[in-house]
C-alpha cells in the first residue's frame, strides 16, 4: 500500500514522547504526528489526547522522500469547527477543559470538544486542565469563535 500525502490512514499509537505520538499503521510503518498536530487548542503532552494502544485515524502531513519518515495530524480527523459547533447553541451551559491563558491575559481558552474551542475573561483562580462549566454567551461562525463566561 502506498502512502500519499492528504491521504486518511489509520493505525496504533505505539510509542508517546513528549513531542508527539508514534503511530503504527495499517501497512506497518511508523508515522510521528508532533504535538502540534493532535489538537487545535494547546497541550502540555500528548497523553492528554492519545494513548498507547488507541486506534487513530490521521492524515498525511508530509512524506520526507529522502528518509520516508512520515508526519501526521490527528487534528485534521477530528472533524471542522463547523462539525463541532454543530453541538453546541448560545444560551446553552456546557462542561469545558481550561488550556491556556492568551498573551497579556485577555482571555482562557477552554476546550469544549476536541477540536473547538472557546474564549472567556481572564481569571486567575483558574488552572490548566481543570473541568469548568461554562455558559455559551455568543458564537460568531464567520470568525470561527465562540465567547463563554464561567458559571
Amino acid at each position: 500500500m502506498k502512502i500519499t500525502k492528504g491521504q486518511i490512514v489509520e493505525g496504533i499509537v505505539t510509542g508517546i514522547k513528549p513531542y508527539g505520538a508514534f503511530i503504527k499503521l495499517d501497512n506497518e510503518t511508523v508515522g510521528l504526528a508532533f504535538i502540534e498536530d493532535l489538537s487545535v487548542v494547546r497541550i502540555k503532552s500528548p497523553e492528554e489526547r492519545l494513548n498507547i494502544g488507541q486506534h487513530v485515524k490521521c492524515m498525511v502531513k508530509s512524506i520526507n522522500e529522502e528518509t520516508g519518515k512520515i508526519n501526521l495530524s490527528y487534528k485534521d480527523c477530528l472533524g471542522t469547527w463547523e462539525e463541532n459547533i454543530e453541538n453546541f447553541k448560545e444560551g446553552t451551559t456546557v462542561k469545558g477543559i481550561v488550556r491556556d491563558a492568551e498573551k497579556n491575559k485577555n482571555g482562557i481558552f477552554i476546550e469544549l470538544a476536541p477540536n473547538l474551542v472557546g474564549m472567556t475573561e481572564y481569571n486567575d483562580s483558574l488552572q490548566y486542565g481543570q473541568n469548568v462549566d461554562v455558559y455559551i454567551k455568543k458564537i460568531v461562525p464567520d470568525k470561527k469563535k465562540v465567547k463563554l463566561v464561567i458559571v
